[in-house]
């Protein structure tokens, strides 16, 4: 590369005063990009369970957020609290069985509330986790105590049994030691409901330990989707992929650690992300790459609803009433067991709710069948066939922990939840869908974090191999809609009489002083 074509960042703010005026006004402002984003439902308070509405309507208001995100997090948080204690068989014969396990995204710019008010929701969990740590730290001290009463019968068992051997008696001596081993005491567990961050191999331990199942939360989703993308980590993918479903189990080999094997795999995850991290990786699932395993698409709970452009300053008390009664329902509903006999509780559809399931699920099957959809989302869509049993499950058994049945009015919240969620999986889809002002939008990106200098050549971006611009057309295209916009301007150059044209781009320094704006992709 030549010293001509080296990336040189400039700082247009330290420009002397009387040049960095003549340049500002040479140049024109430039037009914002705005990717057409499909409309979406409006959410319903009403899908929610009847014991949990006013809770979470609260938070909404004293937050001034969109009721999509405490909604959606509240719903993968019973997920998570009843886990594998109970599932659904939506079939009346089959034995096809759907555990709540879901997956929740919430999609928001910077600073629309989403991390507090994820935290907000997590409250009941986190109680939850302190509840079981102090129960835990109980049995410890116990345990300790029967470990040592457990060390005291072994020898006894042993000085017995020395005497029935002298005596002749090897069938009572082996029953006496058998027996002192069995009455040892079980070393204590400590119960967990929500993790933050851990190798999947310590997941494994403790999904071993809480066969119930965990929530993984990550409040910052791009951090754990680029691990994923890494090739040494190939595993923790599959391990994920695998965790979706609920009902499985899992086996990993380790160095050191040995075989593990995982009986239960139920992990849901709930995060936040912003529509631009977002964007690369829908992009590749649409377009066949590292991301069309379905990962993605396994994100059912994925909310990016509109923001509204009015607030209003609140300075509410919590709704101590409502977050009570929430509080209880998730206490509730970690204490459900199975019948005698069975790892999990398992309920049906009532006779209403199985005819309404059935028109669903039978209008779901046709229109995946139509063609009709792009690849992606038709992937996306073809989880539903579990998410409405999981929500109608989950909306039950929030309303009536002790019910034996899946009624009409649960099925019918949860069919309102297929509606309103199909159309932000259809908004998050198509927003990667125009690639030209996605891709204009990432250099855009790259000049504001100063890793393109200015002017620029076409060969800088195509060097970096930043997501979706890595041939000369795409980078073309995507330069070519910033100079209609005004965020640059081309300057051709021609080196000698036979020298190809050479092209810098020189961006708006308008840009630089934020004079413009900046998209609000």
């Amino acid at each position: 590369m030549s010293d001509d074509d080296k990336i040189v960042p400039i700082n247009h703010a330290a420009l002397p005063d009387t040049r960095r005026e003549l340049e500002l006004q040479s140049w024109p402002e430039p037009e914002p990009l705005v990717a057409s984003l499909k409309p979406v439902a409006h959410f319903n308070p009403a899908m929610l369970p009847d014991s949990i509405r006013p809770w979470i309507e609260d938070i909404a208001k004293r937050m001034q957020c969109p009721t999509d995100f405490p909604a959606a997090a509240s719903m993968v948080s019973l997920s998570a609290v009843i886990g594998r204690k109970a599932g659904i068989n939506p079939k009346r014969h089959d034995d096809w069985l759907v555990v709540p396990n879901l997956w929740g995204l919430l999609v928001g710019r910077p600073s629309v509330m989403k991390t507090p008010t994820l935290e907000a929701v997590l409250k009941p969990l986190k109680r939850l986790e302190i509840q079981s740590k102090n129960e835990f730290q109980d049995d410890v001290v116990a345990f300790g105590a029967e470990a040592d009463l457990s060390v005291i019968r072994k020898e006894n068992a042993k000085g017995e049994a020395k005497k029935l051997m002298k005596e002749g008696n090897e069938a009572k001596a082996r029953y006496v030691l058998i027996d002192a081993e069995d009455k040892q005491p079980a070393k204590p567990t400590r119960r967990r409901y929500l993790v933050n961050d851990a190798t999947i191999e310590k997941l494994g331990e403790l999904l071993n330990e809480n066969p119930s199942g965990l929530l993984l939360k990550r409040d910052e989703m791009s951090g754990f989707l680029k691990s994923l993308d890494r090739d040494d980590r190939k595993s923790d993918r599959a391990f994920y992929l695998e965790a979706f479903d609920g009902t499985g189990r899992y086996t990993y080999d380790r160095i050191g650690r040995g075989t593990i094997d995982i009986e239960a795999v139920t992990l849901s995850l709930i995060g936040t992300i912003q529509p631009g991290v977002l964007r690369p990786y829908i992009a590749s699932a649409i377009a066949g790459g590292l991301g069309d395993d379905g990962l993605i698409q396994r994100m059912q709970l994925a909310v990016y609803p509109d923001i509204s452009k009015t607030w209003r300053y609140v300075d509410d008390q919590p709704d101590k009433e409502a977050r009570t009664r929430a509080f209880d329902v998730f206490r509730s509903l970690s204490e459900i067991a199975a019948a005698d006999g069975d790892d999990i509780r398992t309920l049906h559809f009532d006779d209403e709710a199985q005819i309404v399931f059935i028109e669903w699920l039978t209008d779901l099957e046709t229109t995946l069948r139509t063609g009709d959809l792009h690849p992606a989302l038709e992937s996306h869509l073809t989880k539903y066939r579990s998410l409405i049993p999981s929500l109608a499950l989950i909306i039950e058994l929030a309303n009536k922990p002790d019910s034996q049945s899946v009624g009409e009015t649960a099925l019918i919240r949860a069919c309102g939840w297929c509606t309103y969620l199909l159309s932000h999986a259809e908004r998050i889809y198509s927003s990667a869908t125009d690639n030209e002002t996605v891709n204009a939008q990432t250099i855009l990106d790259k000049i504001e974090a100063n890793k393109l200098g200015n002017p620029f050549k076409l060969m800088h971006v195509q060097q970096s191999g930043w997501s979706g611009l890595t041939d000369n057309e795409t980078i073309k295209s995507a330069l070519h809609k910033l100079c209609e916009h005004d965020f640059l301007r081309e300057e051709k150059i021609t080196t000698g009489q036979r020298g190809r044209p050479s092209v810098n781009y020189h961006v708006n320094p308008k840009f630089w002083s934020k004079e413009g704006g900046v998209s609000n992709l």
